[in-house]
Order: structure tokens, then C-alpha cells, then sequence
């Protein structure tokens, strides 16, 4: 596993610090929320774009998190075009992926919005630009969900939120059986209960994290810490909960 931060945690902190603090951490990348706030974003230009490039310095960018909503209703352009964007960025910062939301239940939009990208490339294979990464979240938050769009789109892959299948009555076991082929990325976090899903410490809380951990032994992809300071500022810096996530990626979690 390669343990990612995502910049959710760090809603104060200039680009610049964040990659050192994830350097100061031995961590193996970024997930880097898509906002003006944040200062990256699909509107910024070319000089902008290198120099996003310079500050990250080699530390991977492996996941440009958007605000696409791929199934939400209305007319399939602005999706579109929206999606696009953020996968040109995502070319120009060397991000392997582009995290979309569902943003509603129509699946048989999103496919289509997504097969419309995959044909303005039809020679490209999987691996020869970013990909889109659907995450189990509010309108299709569990995996059973987010597979159904994925077998009608296959070039995308799936991010497991741990938060919202769970919350939603999903167990980890059904959520990976359904996910497990598609699987890019893994949100790690806790919360208090189902219905209360402010941020706490790992292991502090109810997702069930030793479940998780347990059956995820032998993946070998992305781990991201999500940590929502952005949303709930009065939760402790993620320097105190980074080494938690270090000890889960790592396998010395008490139920590991």
C-alpha cells in the first residue's frame, strides 16, 4: 500500500508545506482537492500549472480530486466539459487519476459521459492517460452502487470512501467483492457512528477499520488519509492523526 495525504486536512497550509509535511512524514504522495482555495484547479494557466509542478517536486500528485458530479441530471455537456478540464490538468500535473462524484442516481448518464471521453481517445489504452476514479458517495454510496456504473464504463475505476458503505449498511467484505477489480484508492478515516460522521483519531471511533484493514492484506494500490479539516476546522492538525494511518497502511493496527 502507498499511503497518500489528501489536502482536505490541510485547508491553511500553502502547497509548499503540505509537501513537506508529507515529506517530513515519509508519505508516497497527494491527493490534491481541485478548488480555487486551494490554488489548484482546472482554471489555472500554463505558468501556474508548472509551477504546481515545481513545488510538488517529484512527490506524486496520484489523484486530482474534482467536483464532477458524473450522474447528475441535466444535460451531458457541462459534465463533459467539466470532466475534461480536470483531466487536462490532470495530464499537465502528471496525476494518474480524476476523482468524480456520482451526484445522483442516473447511471446511465454518467456511463455515457464517461464513454464520451473514453471515444475522443480511442487508441489510447488504459494506461496511457488519467483515469476516472467514481468514489462511494452520496447518491451511490456503497459499492454495490458505484459498480453499477462501472460495468457499464470500463475504463473507469472505483475510490472506496470506508466512511460511506458502512454508514449505509454495506459491509466491508460486500464492498470490496464488489469493487475489488476496479480499486484504485482507499479514503481511510473514522467517524462516531453512522449517523454522526464528524472526524475523530483512527480507532477512536465505529468504521470498522480492523475489518478493513484485514481485508485488504495484499493490496497494493493507494491509501489516502482523509482527514476533513476543510469542513470541520475545530478537529485536532492532521500531524496527529498521520501516525495512525502510517501504523493501519503498515499492518501493525491492534486487530492486524
Amino acid at each position: 500500500m502507498r499511503l497518500a495525504l489528501s489536502t482536505l486536512g490541510t485547508p491553511s497550509l500553502p502547497l509548499a508545506d503540505v509537501v513537506a509535511l508529507a515529506r517530513r512524514f515519509g508519505l508516497d504522495g497527494l491527493e490534491l482537492r481541485l478548488h480555487p482555495d486551494t490554488g489548484v484547479h482546472a482554471g489555472l494557466g500554463a505558468a501556474d500549472r508548472a509551477a504546481v509542478r515545481r513545488t510538488l517536486c517529484g512527490l506524486p500528485a496520484f489523484c486530482l480530486s474534482g467536483y464532477v458530479r458524473i450522474c447528475e441530471p441535466g444535460a451531458d455537456g457541462p459534465v463533459v466539459d467539466a470532466l475534461r478540464a480536470d483531466l487536462r490538468l490532470a495530464r499537465d500535473l502528471g496525476a494518474d487519476h480524476v476523482r468524480v462524484f456520482p451526484g445522483g442516481t442516473d447511471v446511465a448518464a454518467g456511463a455515457r459521459r464517461l464513454a464520451a471521453l473514453a471515444d475522443e481517445a480511442p487508441d489510447e489504452g488504459p494506461d496511457d492517460g488519467p483515469t476516472v476514479l467514481v468514489e462511494t458517495h452520496d447518491a451511490l454510496p456503497t459499492g454495490a452502487a458505484v459498480a453499477e456504473l462501472l460495468d457499464r464504463a470500463p475504463r473507469a475505476g472505483a475510490i472506496w470512501d470506508l466512511l460511506h458503505p458502512w454508514r449505509h449498511g454495506e459491509a466491508p467484505a460486500d464492498t470490496l467483492h464488489r469493487l475489488r477489480d476496479r480499486l484504485h484508492c482507499v479514503q481511510l478515516k473514522d467517524a462516531p457512528s453512522p449517523a454522526c460522521t464528524t472526524p475523530v483519531p483512527l480507532g477512536t471511533g465505529a468504521v470498522p477499520l480492523d475489518e478493513a484493514r484485514r481485508l485488504l492484506d495484499g493490496y497494493d494500490g493507494w491509501v489516502s488519509l482523509e482527514w476533513e479539516r476543510t469542513w470541520y476546522p475545530g478537529i485536532p492538525p492532521v500531524e496527529d492523526v498521520l501516525p495512525g494511518a502510517l501504523d493501519w497502511v503498515a499492518g501493525r493496527w491492534p486487530a492486524a
